[in-house]
Order: structure tokens, then sequence, then C-alpha cells
């Protein structure tokens, strides 16, 4: 592919051609105009030769895709950054492994470094069992150490860590030698990142946006809030992000308002909304998302933080505020706390008023049809992490372990929530699971239940365009003229199209469907290469290879 100079400039025009261009406008288009930053053009090789006398410089795709640029619509950026530059025990396959690498990791750090380090899973390993306080003192040398599970809302630590905590055996969560949750979580987590210097978190945060951009990533949602990390990691990243270039980065605090005081404070700090992970439970994995009944392998029903009133207080004061307002809820009784507290405010202020502020909840797993209904009533945004039912769902999978077969099976019912109108955003919740906009798609597509499987077509939507217009805009996340630039460019197979069936998935590659192709995402192939992102009409990240 020739490489552009123009595409690095800020306000030069230049033609793309001799690729495939993904569009609704034109499902047969070869090239695309870019000018001051949007898309000016998009259509026909033959069309694109009057264009290219007129603009500064013409790119020769050589059969490239280009496509919208992915949003991944739930993000933890820094925390990301710091398992992308850091300790990261997602790929440890057993306990003794995961201690092996927290010693390498150790070695050589000074004694009173706090060590960051995340992505253990015990459901994963032989030994079925936590690192303990004892092992991970010796494995550590006694430093003080803070590894969060796969799913972050728990995390193992060391002797050294909680004395930097002074009373944290008196706050919910603590346990004696097991994993912290609630309250002692969120203390050993803020004393872990206290430690991290602005130098250390900037590092972090480039490397995690510079890595969203080499997959295509042009822009991030940041789910931020007092229980996650704090308002100096929240607004240097947006700072960082603003003087670019890089991936754009939406950001969301999840803290709860009461009044428009409040509401004002939420802006000045530059966030988007009043949304992302203000928790009303936590996960599965932890076995702390709020269920209407017993864990199958838990004599309890998990942890609820915001009942129905409190969710009804943060609406009803978001949406008179002019503010996007959301939730962090997983567990079906969470997930009816929710619906439930949204239709008070809706009784309140009116649904029209509900619909019109887009409100969003995050991950949304154990929906059942009341509750996707009720999505559907007040145009609630599911944004849903599709990576999740791949990594844990299936018949013997840790969501079966969890629930049992049969509540397993009904979660993350992607079908039907589409099927009853509501907007899907799709993302990754990095770190909990990797940034990669293809995989998710692949994830959606064949998700491990069939029933709730969506076509190719509509993930790749939901997380480009859908993505946008969860955080309010309708004119962005498609290449159509007037849109922005942000785009990415693949080298790909063979381009089809698919549509999800209850007996086989059905493929076409027939251009006379009307139907822009794209890449074939059968599981065993191989995932697009990305070779440019492009933001605004600016190229923030190159292939070199």
């Amino acid at each position: 592919m020739t490489e552009s100079t123009a595409l690095r400039g800020e306000h030069r025009t230049t033609l793309l051609r001799g690729g495939e261009v993904h569009s609704p406008t034109d499902p047969f288009a070869t090239a695309m105009v870019v000018e001051q930053g949007h898309v000016a053009w998009v259509g026909s090789e033959g069309a694109a030769d009057a264009f290219a006398a007129g603009v500064d410089e013409v790119v020769d795709l050589e059969g490239a895709l280009v496509t919208p640029a992915f949003t991944d619509a739930h993000v933890h950026t820094t925390a990301t950054g710091l398992a992308l530059t850091g300790l990261d025990l997602s790929g440890a396959p057993t306990l003794a492994d995961a201690l092996r690498r927290v010693r390498e990791h150790s070695a050589g750090r000074p004694d009173g470094q706090v060590l960051i380090g995340h992505g253990w899973d015990a459901a994963r390993w032989p030994e079925r069992r936590h690192p303990t306080r004892a092992e991970l003192d010796g494995a550590s040398g006694r430093r003080p150490l803070y590894l969060t599970r796969i799913d972050v809302h728990s995390a193992v630590v060391t002797t050294a860590l909680l004395d930097l905590v002074p009373g944290i055996e008196r706050l919910t969560g603590y346990h004696p030698d097991g994993p912290l949750t609630d309250a002692a979580h969120h203390a050993v987590r803020a004393a872990a990142h206290a430690a991290v210097t602005p130098a250390q978190r900037e590092s972090a945060q480039r490397a995690a946006l510079e890595h969203a951009a080499s997959l295509g990533i042009g822009t991030v949602h940041e789910c931020a809030g007092p229980d996650i990390s704090d308002e100096d990691d929240f607004t240097a990243l947006l700072a960082l992000a603003e003087a670019g270039p890089g991936p754009r980065v939406v950001g969301y605090w999840a803290e709860r308002i009461a009044d428009a005081k409040d509401a004002l404070r939420i802006r000045e700090l530059g966030a988007a909304g009043a949304a992302g992970d203000l928790f009303v439970d936590g996960s599965l994995g932890s076995h702390t998302a709020c269920l209407h009944d017993p864990y199958a392998d838990a004599a309890h029903r998990g942890t609820g933080h915001l009942d129905a009133a409190a969710v009804a207080a943060h609406v009803t004061a978001c949406t008179e505020a002019g503010l996007q307002a959301g939730f962090h809820a997983i567990g079906d009784a969470a997930l009816t706390a929710v619906t439930d507290g949204v239709r008070a405010a809706a009784e309140t202020l009116g649904l029209a008023r509900i619909r019109a502020a887009r409100h969003r909840i995050e991950h949304a797993e154990m929906l059942t049809p009341e509750t996707v209904a009720a999505f559907a009533e007040f145009g609630l945004t599911a944004s849903v992490q599709p990576a999740f039912d791949a990594a844990w769902g299936g018949d013997d999978g840790m969501y079966a372990e969890r629930l049992g077969v049969e509540r397993a099976r009904t979660l993350n019912p992607y079908a039907a929530l589409l099927r009853a109108g509501v907007p899907l955003a799709l993302g990754s919740d990095s770190p909990v699971t990797p940034l990669d906009p293809w995989g998710t798609v692949r994830a959606a597509a064949f998700h491990r239940t069939p029933e709730h499987r969506i076509s190719v077509r509509a993930a790749f939507t939901a997380h480009t365009r859908g993505g946008w217009r969860a955080a309010g805009r309708d004119d962005a996340g498609v290449l159509a003229p007037g849109a922005p630039a942000d785009y990415a460019l693949w080298r790909t197979g063979e381009l089809v199209v698919q549509a999800p069936d209850d007996r086989v998935a059905r493929w076409s590659t027939d251009p006379r469907s009307g139907t822009p192709g794209l890449p074939d995402l059968t599981p065993g192939n191989e995932l697009p290469v990305c070779l440019r992102t492009v933001v605004a009409g600016r190229t923030i990240w190159t292939n070199r290879s």
C-alpha cells in the first residue's frame, strides 16, 4: 500500500481508491474522499477519476478493506496499560505458573514499591483455588502486591499491602485469607493506585491507547469513578487524548448525583455522563453479582449496592440536569432494581424525557424477557461484552458453574435485545477481556448459546455506530458524507454477507444482495489485520510490518 503523508495532515484532501469501502450509501464502493477531517464522498472506482485531479493526494488501497473505526464502549484505560506493561496473569495456565510470574516480576524491584497485577482466574487452573496470602508474601519478597481477579471485582493481596490500609479488617468484603471484595477491595485498590506515579500512569495510558489504535479502535469509552480510579487519573487521561494524536476518549464518571450542583461537578471533570461502572452489583466470577435465587455453588445471592429507589433518584437527577445516567448491573436482581428504578423515574418525569436521555446499562448479562422489554420501553442502551460469553459461557464454563446450566444459557441474549429494539454498544471491559474488536464481533455472531447469536453485520454496527449512539451521536461510526473521518484499513480475505439462522449460519458472496460485505469471521478463520487507523482524517497508527 502506498504510504500517505496526506493522511497525517490536518487539512488536506485525500482520495482513497482501489479497495473495498464499507459504506451504507454504496454497497459497491471502492473509493472515498476525505476532506477537513470528514468523509466528503464515497463511490465507485470510475467516479473516483473525477476527483483525482483536485485532491492533495491519491492513496492506492491495493485491495484493502476500509471500515469505520471501532468504538470500544467500555474500557479501563490505565488498568489496561498497567496490564500491558506490568504483571499480567491472564495467560497463566496454573496457580504454580502464576506464582512464578509474580516472583519474576518482583525480582529486582525496590522493597517498598507497590506491585500491581491483573488477570488471575482460579476457575481455569487445575488447582481450582486462589493463591493464599502466604504464597503471595513469599513470591513477592514481602512487597506490597495487589492482584485483581480477571473480572476486577475481587483481589488477592500481600500482608505488606494490607498494612497500608489500617482498619481494613472491619470493612465489608474483608476475608483473612481469601479474595477481598466490596469496600475492602476498594480500599486496597485505592492504596495500590495511590502509589502509581504520574509518569507511570501516563506511560500506561499511552500504551493502552496505542494498543487500541493498532487494533483499528478509534474511540474508547473510559468507565471511571471514585470506586475504580481517581479524579486525577480520569482528567489526565482526557487531557492526554485531547492532546492527541490517538483514539478519542469519551469519559464516564460513575458517581451518584442528587441535584444540578452535583451534575455540574460531573461536567467540570469532563465526563459525558454520571454513568459507566456505577455499581448496582458485582460480578458472577467473584460471587458478587446480585441474584434473585442463590448461586449454584454458593449459599447466597450476591451483593446489591443500589436499590430501585437509589436508581430512581440518580436517573431523575441526571435527566433533569440533561446528563446521561448509567449503571453496572449483571445479576437478574440487579437488573430488576435498575428497570424498576428507571420506571419510577419515568413516572415522575415522563417516558419521553427518559428515552431522550439515552441512559445506558453496562454488562446487562442476566436479562429476563421482562427486563429486555423494559430496556426497550425506556430506550436504555445495553453496553455489552460478547467476549464474556466466549470466555465463560457454555455448559461447562464458569457461568454454568456459578448458576447451573439452565440459568447460564439465558445470559447475554443479544438476539432478543435486537428483536426488542434495544440499542447495543459493544466493548471489552478491558483489561477484564482484551481489546479485540473483530474477536468481539465474532463472539456475538457465534455466541455459545445459538439462539442468542446476531449477524456479523449487526454486531459490527454495534461495535462501530453503536458506540457513538451510546454517547449521544447519530452522525458518526459510519462511512458516509458528512461523518467524521474515523476509519481503519484492513488486510483480510474474501468479504461475505452473513445472517444468523436457528439451524445454520447462512453466507453469501453475491454482491447483488446490496449489502456491504464483511470479513468471514467463522471460528478458525484468521481475523483481519489492521494496516492503518485514522481519526478525524489524521493517521494515529500505521502497521510498519
